[in-house]
């Protein structure tokens, strides 16, 4: 299981603000209860565990603690492709989760801006929009497949159906 706590916000704002996120460090309430296994003896032991389990699940339904498990984590990874957040990969654990290179999905609608370029709106809430300036023909009915995947530079590209791709920007 991961652990995200105060520092999920702190590390989001570092992110934002384009500064390194913190060290991963473990949350006081967590550090307190694995300090409990270095008590040698066995009531102390128990007495320490059953304080220091007491304030983490007081942390957890009080919101000052979240915990996580790798499913959520997947899940959350999925719905933030796209984003340039470069340090939230640390919150899902230590070594960042597996790496996202794609996304299946299906179309929800799509609409051309004023500058005659296709914002897409997919089934899974992501807003995507066109980059490029090339025009692009494809079925714009929902429920249509989508694929959006890494491409150079950090760009991305996506694809209705068997439409060519198109450069895209999350927004």
């Amino acid at each position: 299981m991961s652990l995200i706590s105060g520092l999920a916000a702190a590390a989001a704002a570092a992110t934002l603000s384009g500064q390194s996120a913190l060290p991963q460090q473990r949350p006081e309430t967590l550090a307190r209860l694995m300090a409990c296994r270095d008590v040698s003896e066995s009531a102390a032991r128990l007495a320490c565990y059953d304080v220091a389990a007491g304030a983490l699940d007081t942390a957890e339904r009080e919101g000052e603690v979240v915990v996580i498990d790798r499913a959520q984590a997947a899940e959350t990874r999925r719905q933030l492709f796209g984003f340039e957040m470069p340090s939230l990969p640390r919150l899902f654990g230590p070594d960042g989760g597996p790496e996202i290179d794609s996304i299946d999905t299906t179309l929800q609608g799509a609409s051309r801006n004023n500058e005659d370029r296709w914002i897409f709106r997919l089934a899974d809430g992501g807003v995507w929009r066109q980059i490029d300036s090339e025009r692009v023909r494809f079925e714009n009915r929902p429920g249509q497949p989508v694929r959006v995947r890494k491409a150079t530079l950090g760009s991305f590209l996506l694809t209705v159906g068997d439409s060519r791709a198109v450069r895209v920007r999350r927004q």
